[in-house]
């Protein structure tokens, strides 16, 4: 839907020239994507992207959804942004322009509006491929609100990035290859802000993965709002899962790392798990929220797995690749979670032990059913739950690394560290490992041993090949 708007003539393109766009990015990986996506959209307009939103002809935020009070703190945030507005156009150094994208704009885009006379436009996540065209229709002074679901292929219609654009951006990439979720847990906000699952075909991620690994990108992420549901139209003309999406981009040339993000444990199919037994490539770190324990609160959840569904899913997994290492979400103080419910939850964190997870106290969202249900918890409750869970599973992680300490493995130098002459790179289960190394390694996937094991990084020393 579209605010009305002032009639436009033809397109003024001198106002795309040397301008400045700064973009704020909010949550999950697939916003990061979003966001580069948007910049290289831009880019066509003249747009080039700064790190100073002093300077920036137009700023945008690309919001979450998922948070707490997420919509106030991007009303907060415009507050600030109005105040840095107001002194560059006072300046005389031009009209600085406002955008809302993302889950938030998708949720409140009228609101937006009205709360917020700052903003020229509001965007979704499903109409930003439409970035250019619909700022153009804020010149004149027009407010613009895109929050349908175009049924044109935004990715078809987005332009690629130029290859400096991309080397410019590391050596590890996200590749969004599947969008929305057709679960619908009673807490979550998604299937309303990003829409009905939809899988990109098998042709069109191939060719943007060649792209960025002949730009000099050595891993790529898969993400998805629930990743291993994919079912994209393959050469064959069937449907492809996840798994085959995996088995043909291990043939692009370049391409040495594969990871993927956000799965549902009623999506892990054979092929998938043949992936992760046969590929050397497909790294063994895999994200497979649960996010309770107990039956009852995931039967509340609308989660359709089980504590036992669940548990020997996992076995599965390990039986597969044995040195592969889970992380997960969970959700604490949902309504009606008892003592006992809660208990479960920790149950189940001891049997499978994580190497990492994100958790948190349940926040109800608008629109979604568990924000009406009566039986909602105490917030002291719900912290004091929290603190249990996040120290078990600090201990895990913890435990975790410290498994690592001796250990030689491989590592991806992705960039410069904070002391002269360390780089920073990644380890096979997604750990941030230190090491002295030469600048011209940054790129190179080398072979560390892992000599000291930080609260957050491990340290080790770069191995000689030729030892």
């Amino acid at each position: 839907m579209r605010v009305p708007q002032a009639a436009s003539g033809q397109a003024d393109m001198t106002a795309f020239e040397d301008k400045k766009v700064f973009v704020k990015t909010y949550g999950c990986q697939m916003n990061v994507y979003d966001s580069n996506r948007m910049m290289d959209s831009l880019a066509t307009r003249g747009y080039s992207p700064t790190e100073d939103m002093n300077e920036a002809d137009l700023v945008i935020l690309n919001t979450c959804h998922i948070r707490e009070k997420a919509a106030e703190k991007v009303y907060s945030e415009l507050g600030r942004i109005r105040q840095i507005k107001e002194k560059r156009e006072k300046d005389g150094k031009g009209e600085m322009k406002i955008g809302i994208a993302g889950c938030v704009a998708q949720a409140e885009g009228q609101e937006i509006i009205r709360r917020a006379p700052v903003v020229d436009l509001v965007v979704g996540p499903q109409a930003y491929h439409m970035l250019p065209d619909l700022l153009e229709r804020t010149n004149g002074g027009a407010r613009v609100v895109e929050t349908d679901f175009p049924i044109e292929d935004k990715f078809k219609a987005l332009p690629a990035a130029k290859k400096e654009v991309t080397r410019k951006r590391g050596v590890s990439a996200f590749l969004t290859v599947q969008e929305g979720c057709d679960k619908f847990c009673t807490f979550c906000v998604v299937p309303y802000t990003r829409g009905a699952e939809v899988s990109r075909p098998v042709a069109q991620i191939v060719s943007e993965a060649k792209g960025l690994a002949d730009a000099g990108v050595r891993e790529v992420t898969l993400l998805g709002q629930n990743v291993n549901a994919y079912h994209g139209e393959g050469s064959d003309g069937r449907d492809w899962g996840l798994g085959e999406l995996l088995f043909e981009l291990t043939k692009i040339e370049g391409l040495d790392r594969l990871r993927y993000t956000t799965s549902h444990p009623r999506d892990m199919d054979d092929t998938l798990m043949a992936a992760h037994r046969d590929l050397d490539c497909l790294m063994p770190y895999l994200h497979l929220p649960v996010q309770s324990g107990s039956d009852r609160i995931l039967k509340a959840m609308n989660r359709q797995h089980s504590y036992e569904d669940y548990v020997r899913l996992i076995d599965r997994i390990r039986s597969a690749r044995p040195d592969i290492a889970l992380s997960g979400d969970f959700i604490v103080g949902f309504p009606g979670e008892s003592d006992e419910d809660f208990e479960q939850t920790m149950q189940i964190v001891r049997e499978v032990t994580y190497a990492s997870a994100y958790s948190f106290k349940y926040s109800p969202r608008p629109g979604t059913p568990a924000a009406d249900d009566e039986n909602q918890i105490e917030d002291a409750i719900k912290s004091e739950r929290l603190y249990r869970l996040q120290d078990l599973l600090n201990a895990q992680q913890k435990a975790f690394n410290a498994s690592k300490l001796g250990e030689e493995m491989t590592v991806l130098l992705e960039r410069k560290g904070r002391e002269p002459g360390q780089l920073v790179g990644k380890s096979p289960w997604l750990q941030a490992v230190q090491v002295d190394a030469p600048d011209n390694l940054i790129g190179e996937i080398v072979t560390v041993r892992i000599d000291t094991v930080g609260s957050n990084s491990l340290f080790g020393t770069m191995i000689d090949p030729a030892r």
